[in-house]
């Protein structure tokens, strides 16, 4: 397990955002690149918003991961309101991108979707950036570490790495994927979402999912007995407060309409969330560091022991 090995690598003061260049471990500087300036707040279907994707693109080549097809990019396109106060008024058509590779498992017919949206909300019109590091910078930078993690330590299945456009106002890049499989990939089988891993001043993070397919519910009692951080399952039951269900509130949400099982893991709403205040220098290194431990460790379980989660018994 990997729990504790990337906080035993670093004690780091927070550095500015534009000075991420040499930092450690890998999760922390890709934090760093992505909520920089220069991704100016990752909007869907702008300049930062490539810019972010190419770096992912060129990280995942670096780390290893392999296209689906020819190529990591799988465009896609969606119609919108142009005034998102005002369902009735003219619609605009949005071209996005989603960036998706693949890990070959030792069983190649099914695959789990390891997700994290890379956009954000752009700028304000006065140039102000929502920079955005833990909404989802920080959850992109999970999904690269486990990415690597499973390259140095290969799969029983097939991993999808998903870093998804769009999911601000609507979830659109998993929409896409689930209403149109990504050609020449497995059939996805379980969703594990990441989405603000990175800024909890109780120290705690959340795992929803398990209430929908109560078999996590000893993946992750289990992982939370081994982490540095406060781990546990909630956010996921139908009480009547849409606050305290989070089933449909990020990416995991069009899988789980469509049967898919999911893992959500990620933050209470804070002060920062979708402010310009969401920056690099308010994230604590060992928090989410120790979430990035985490993260990986429900992959690693959720893997070895899919055909459990899925009500199957026990894999082989």
């Amino acid at each position: 397990m990997l729990l504790s090995a990337l906080l035993l690598t670093t004690a780091l003061a927070v550095p500015a955002a534009s000075d991420c260049a040499g930092l450690e471990p890998a999760p922390w500087a890709d934090l760093c690149v992505l909520s920089s300036d220069e991704m100016k707040g990752r909007l869907v279907q702008t300049e930062g918003n490539a810019r972010a994707r190419a770096y992912i693109i060129d990280r995942l080549t670096e780390i290893g991961v392999q296209p689906v097809g020819d190529s990591f990019e799988q465009p896609f396109s969606f119609e919108r309101a142009i005034d998102f106060r005002d369902p009735n008024s003219p619609r605009e058509t949005i071209n996005a991108v989603n960036v998706i590779g693949v890990i070959p498992g030792r069983d190649r017919s099914r695959a789990i979707a390891v997700t994290a949206h890379y956009d954000h909300v752009g700028q304000t019109e006065e140039g102000e950036i929502y920079n955005g590091a833990d909404d989802n910078a920080s959850g992109v930078a999970a999904l690269l570490a486990v990415a690597a993690h499973f390259i140095d330590n290969p799969p029983e299945h097939d991993l999808l790495i998903m870093a998804f456009d769009a999911e601000e106002g609507g979830l659109h890049g998993a929409r896409e994927v689930v209403a149109n499989p990504v050609d020449g990939a497995a059939p996805v089988v379980f969703n594990l979402n990441f989405d603000m891993l990175g800024y909890s001043p109780d120290n705690d993070i959340w795992a929803a999912g398990p209430y929908h397919t109560p078999a996590l519910h000893p993946i992750v009692e289990a992982v939370a007995q081994e982490t540095s951080i406060t781990l546990a399952a909630g956010y996921d039951q139908p009480d009547g407060d849409p606050r305290n269900d989070w089933t449909l509130l990020s990416d995991q949400g069009a899988f789980h309409v469509a049967g898919i099982p999911f893992l959500y893991l990620g933050v209470e709403d804070h002060e920062h969330y979708h402010q310009t205040s969401d920056e690099f220098e308010t994230i604590n290194p060992d928090f989410f560091l120790g979430a990035v431990s985490v993260a990986i460790a429900l992959a690693e379980r959720i893997d070895a022991d899919l055909g459990t989660v899925l009500g199957e018994g026990a894999d082989p």
